[in-house]
């Protein structure tokens, strides 16, 4: 949800919507420096919550940072960024600040993997005490991207000093286009078993509900609106209706047209209904 005109209006453009949960940055997505939080910004922005009653709040981190860098340089900086990402969502009560797990550059996966640890425990001995977790977000796996196969996650999760810190939020869009099936009953079944035998769906936090512009495989992140990409309907049909997803917040990244709000709603108004007995 947009924060433009400051933190607590994304709320204000939440309840518009008939949001129950919502995602934010807390910064300029663009830029890796912020203005820091005043206190007064802080308390304004945790009584828009509680007024507005959405709740939790995600933030998701700036696109720029990459914890898989195998330049020096860059990798510093986004452990710089990643950090202060983490510690403004701490301040702001948010428990949930999602990541791209990083690309590697060629390096490989183990390397990449192995840089990605290095960073996570970076932030975790700068930020000790925090009650924020940081989800690994799957990716569609372009490029060098981590995070296309639940076994890089995992790895990923593994690797770290301190992984009950850590969670994983899924993309619907991105494990499409890494080739996992989502569109039919069966095939879902079997991808969440497979997400349960290698990561364990007791680390699933959050999940990203955006139909695919590209196939199952092609490993594009192009996203779509509910039921208008390769997806289909009954394939979020199956993600709303999963009981072991109940209380997991999940939070639409669809395309943001010129009336944004109108299409959010078109599409938070289709999967209410695919939630609901019979619903199409």
């Amino acid at each position: 949800m947009s924060i433009a005109g400051g933190l607590p209006e994304a709320f204000a453009r939440g309840r518009a919507v008939g949001c129950d949960t919502i995602q934010i940055f807390t910064k300029n997505n663009n830029q890796w420096r912020a203005r820091p939080l005043s206190g007064q910004e802080v308390e304004a922005f945790r009584a828009a919550q509680r007024s507005s009653g959405i709740a939790p709040v995600l933030a998701h981190t700036s696109y720029l940072i990459n914890i898989a860098c195998p330049e020096r340089g860059l990798f510093r900086k986004s452990v710089e960024g990643l950090s202060l990402e983490a510690e403004r969502a701490e301040r702001l009560g948010i428990p949930y600040l999602v990541l791209h797990p990083g690309a590697h550059l060629g390096r490989g996966v183990e390397e990449g993997v192995k840089r990605a640890a290095e960073a996570l425990d970076s932030v975790h001995g700068r930020t000790p005490g925090a009650t924020l977790r940081i989800l690994l977000e799957s990716t569609a796996g372009q490029g060098t991207a981590l995070g296309a196969r639940f076994e890089e996650l995992a790895a990923l999760l593994a690797r770290v000093g301190h992984p009950e810190r850590l969670g994983v939020c899924l993309d619907s869009c991105h494990i499409f286009a890494a080739g996992y099936e989502v569109r039919t009953a069966a095939g879902y079944r079997e991808t969440l078993r497979a997400f349960e035998a290698t990561v364990g769906l007791h680390r699933l936090k959050a999940i990203h509900l955006n139909d695919s512009r590209g196939e199952r495989g092609g490993r594009v992140d192009r996203h779509s609106h509910i039921g208008a990409g390769r997806i289909g309907r009954e394939g979020f049909r199956c993600f709303v209706r999963d009981r072991r997803l109940r209380g997991i917040p999940m939070i639409l990244e669809t395309p943001k047209d010129d009336d944004f709000l109108r299409a959010d709603r078109r599409n938070l108004r289709l999967l209410r209904a695919l939630a609901g007995a019979g619903g199409r």
